[in-house]
């Protein structure tokens, strides 16, 4: 049995970042993406029927190569943030997404131009069936657009644009590193470990490291902060010129999701906070201080937080799953023994943790940091959930593969609960039952809390970035008073830099990378009930919700799966008071 704490990436491509069938496997998608360009502007001249069809045939292939090569320049940047040969391979990749974009545009511009007849044929053709919803959704997507001439230069102008800023971002963090001294001795350590550390059951370590992380982000604010403010920038004039109303048109419409939908769920989050500023002042009160200070949130009640080897957290999570899905479980299991998770502890890598697919290969990997506690266990399954869901949708054409993140982290947090809520049950006594609960809490707290303060501190910042740069001081502000809301002003102190700390408010692709893990939280938590009643064969019927998340808005997803009214406030209710009974138990064990 493999317990090796490093992935492989040798079995897709050798080499690393100077692999030659890499590069060869660039050069080839480049002129792929050309030919495609060249098909489609012909196609734009006379469209043909069969034509078409093979075109969006084409689009797929690529599709698929393009995610294949982003998944691994992914892994080259985050095991060594100090590898310049792969950052120079995402700048490569940039401009070949951004050409593949230039011709998707053309593309959409086809769609929108058909006749009504056309577009019926193109939708009854026996090529085209299966995916009638992605190319519907594409075509009602362009309506709403810019007309194909000028995407296409918004697209070309990213690179060095709004991409530009986010790769920015990227190379700040790279040559970060903090230096602690403990015991006489000097660690010099990357961000992603002294993350990890920030958990220290020790509230003196607490509050020095948090206090030099603070100060460490801080100095690279002014590099930050035109980043920040140049994205929004971009973001903002393109939404103008689009004449769209509202900063958030655009991640509703990826996350497939109505503005109603959004806004009853927050409004149920509001109204069950007081549980979870209970438990906030149970557990200062239980660490002998009058509030919580930031860095207290999640730290460890004492210093009785179980350890558990890279081993011993592979067969805890294997077992849960199994309880659920023999199949989620074999499929775990085959993530550790293939090596496609690196999660060994060493400096050079970035903080976080992430999934990816390699399409092409039919495989993922998993990457995060390993420090053997009960969260990193969690967040080992949070990926494993999911990697499950990449695979159960294997097969599908690669239009019926795109979820968006809100039900992403649906499968993640699903198996995340799996885990988390088999380890308290099978606590042996009310102080183990209490230190299993305080994690599962505080994932709920982190979900209902920490994400609530980044949506609306990048609402509120986006509302002042429309009417000029926001200076450092001011997104401090901002920060300081989106956080005081959100855990109810139950702190004593805050983080004013975590919009410097924070990768989600950098991220290109993604607008608004905060209110998905909400909903797939409380979306996962509504299932999990489900499941809880369900039995044995609720495990298939789970898979089928999951195939079916590339191919309907959430909104029809949850009728059609969970006979849910998602714009309505009951099954957010019903969801939700799973979380609130965990914060009532915890509060009753605490006190």
């Amino acid at each position: 049995m493999s317990t090796d704490m490093t992935w492989d990436l040798d079995v897709i491509f050798k080499g690393g970042s100077a692999s030659a069938e890499f590069t060869t496997f660039l050069t080839v998608l480049d002129e792929d993406v050309a030919a495609f360009h060249q098909h489609i502007r012909e196609q734009a001249k006379a469209f043909q029927l069969d034509g078409f069809v093979t075109a969006t045939h084409q689009f797929q292939d690529i599709a698929i190569r393009i995610r294949e090569a982003g998944a691994f320049i992914s892994c080259l940047t985050a095991q060594n943030v100090h590898d310049t040969a792969a950052r120079q391979l995402q700048g490569h990749l940039n401009q070949s997404r951004a050409a593949f974009q230039a011709a998707l545009t053309q593309y959409d511009a086809i769609l929108l131009h058909l006749s009504d007849q056309e577009m019926a044929d193109v939708l009854n053709h026996p090529g085209i069936a299966e995916v009638a919803f992605a190319i519907t959704e594409r075509r009602q997507r362009a309506a709403d657009k810019l007309p194909a001439e000028q995407e296409a230069l918004v697209a070309s102008l990213s690179v060095d644009g709004y991409n530009g800023w986010g790769e920015l971002y990227d190379t700040i963090v790279g040559r970060m590193h903090m230096e602690v001294e403990k015991d006489g001795k000097v660690d010099r350590l990357s961000m992603g470990q002294a993350s990890n550390r920030l958990r220290s059951a020790s509230q003196a370590d607490r509050a020095a490291l948090f206090a030099k992380w603070e100060e460490t982000w801080a100095k690279e604010a002014d590099l930050c902060q035109p980043a920040i403010n140049h994205l929004a920038g971009f973001r903002l004039a393109l939404y103008k010129e689009r004449q769209w109303d509202s900063v958030l048109r655009e991640p509703l419409e990826i996350n497939r999701m109505r503005h109603e939908t959004l806004e009853t769920m927050w409004k149920v989050i509001e109204e069950h906070k007081e549980p979870f500023v209970r438990v906030l002042k149970a557990k200062a009160k239980r660490l002998g201080v009058p509030r919580l200070n930031w860095p207290d949130v999640d730290a460890p009640l004492g210093n009785s937080e179980k350890s558990f080897t890279f081993a011993e957290a592979r067969e805890f999570i294997v077992h849960h799953f199994r309880s659920f899905s023999p199949q989620m479980a074999d499929f775990a299991d085959q993530c550790f023994e293939r090596r496609w998770i690196e999660a060994e502890d060493r400096p050079g890598k970035r903080p976080g943790g992430f999934c990816t697919s390699f399409p092409v290969s039919a495989q993922t990997r998993i990457f995060m940091t390993f420090s053997g506690t009960a969260s990193n266990v969690a967040t080992l399954a949070h990926e494993l959930g999911h990697a499950y869901h990449q695979h159960v949708m294997r097969g599908l054409p690669q239009l019926l593969t795109n979820y968006a993140m809100n039900v992403a982290e649906t499968a993640s947090t699903f198996a995340e609960m799996i885990v988390s809520d088999a380890s308290v049950q099978s606590a042996n006594s009310p102080q183990e039952r209490l230190n299993l609960l305080e994690d599962k809490v505080e994932r709920s707290i982190s979900m209902l809390m920490n994400i609530h303060a980044r949506f609306l501190f990048e609402t509120r910042f986006y509302e002042e970035r429309k009417r000029g740069i926001v200076s450092t001081e001011r997104l401090n502000e901002l920060m300081v008073a989106a956080q005081r809301e959100a855990y109810g002003d139950a702190l004593g102190s805050y983080h004013p830099h975590f919009w410097t700390s924070k990768l989600h408010f950098y991220i290109t692709g993604t607008p608004f990378y905060n209110f998905p893990y909400t909903f797939g939280y409380l979306f996962s938590t509504g299932i999990y009930a489900l499941a809880q009643a369900g039995g044995d064969s609720f495990a298939d019927r789970y898979v089928g919700l999951l195939r079916d998340t590339g191919q309907m808005r959430v909104e029809d997803l949850a009728a059609k799966h969970l006979g849910a009214d998602l714009t309505q406030p009951d099954f957010w209710n019903r969801a939700v008071q799973l979380a609130v009974n965990d914060a009532e138990e915890f509060v009753r064990l605490a006190e």
